[in-house]
């Protein structure tokens, strides 16, 4: 049985013991909150209302926004970490200022900036934007910095030793003892970039899978609810199995660090 198999067959059996829960009430109230896990709907009507959505539309919708919006962070968030990551790295007075400036910025949720974006862009795209860059730059600039930093010295002399300096010295030494840790890095990054396209969109009100799921909750529509998390859950997973695992490996095996 293969690996994707095997999940579905996971997923099918949890959505059965859902469903016989809902139908049967094995469990009462006091030990099974309808508010926090409805009866009902059930696992079915969810897998209806998730289908529905899509056939209407309104679900693709939202996710094309959120998608939209995450791309558009992620890559701008790249972009900026990647270039004051390396300054960081090459320049001491950088790292004791900017690094250590970066470094306690990380440790403050994304959300807690999310009043300040509406302030600053407003209710819309621009403040769910912001929260993309700033979660993943932030993230971006410490895991590269730290990869830049870990290249064995004794590289980077013998490089010198034989000619190369500046942008080449980077390009065929640094940069490629660093691709594995490098992609590692940006994989943890979408990964908090997603998580703060739906806050934002959760708080900001802009459209999108988080301002769906926000109208879900005020009208105590738990399939919906359920519906858009099935949808978060599988983009992510999505995107990380299919994209940067692959990514990861690949890299791997060039370098000669993995060889299956």
């Amino acid at each position: 049985m293969t690996t994707l198999l095997r999940r579905i067959v996971f997923v099918l059996i949890l959505i059965t013991i859902w469903e016989a829960i809902s139908k049967f009430d094995i469990f009462p109230a006091f030990m099974w909150p309808p508010l926090i896990i409805p009866n009902d709907p059930g696992g079915v009507t969810i897998l209806k209302t998730l289908v529905n959505g899509l056939m209407t539309g309104q679900l693709i919708e939202a996710t094309s926004a959120s998608l939209v919006r995450l791309f558009v962070g992620f890559f701008i968030a790249v972009v900026i970490g990647l270039i004051l990551g390396y300054l960081i790295y090459k320049y001491k007075v950088i790292d004791d200022t900017l690094g250590f400036f970066v470094t306690s910025l990380q440790a403050i949720p994304n959300i807690v900036w999310m009043p300040l974006a509406i302030l600053w862009f407003g209710l819309g795209v621009g403040s769910v934007i912001f929260i993309v860059i700033l979660g993943a730059a932030l993230s971006i600039i410490i895991t590269s910095s730290a990869a830049f930093k870990s290249v064995p010295p004794l590289l980077i002399r013998v490089a010198k030793t034989m000619g190369s300096d500046g942008f080449h010295l980077f390009r065929t030494v640094i940069f490629k003892a660093t691709v594995p840790q490098l992609i590692s890095g940006l994989r943890l990054a979408w990964a908090l970039a997603w998580r703060a396209v739906l806050s934002g969109e959760l708080l900001g009100g802009s459209g999108g899978l988080g301002t769906l799921l926000d109208l879900g909750r005020s009208i105590q529509a738990m399939d919906l609810i359920f519906s858009i998390i099935i949808i978060i859950g599988v983009i992510g997973s999505f995107i990380d199995n299919f994209i940067f695992v692959r990514i990861e490996r690949y890299a791997l095996r060039k370098w000669g660090m993995q060889t299956v």
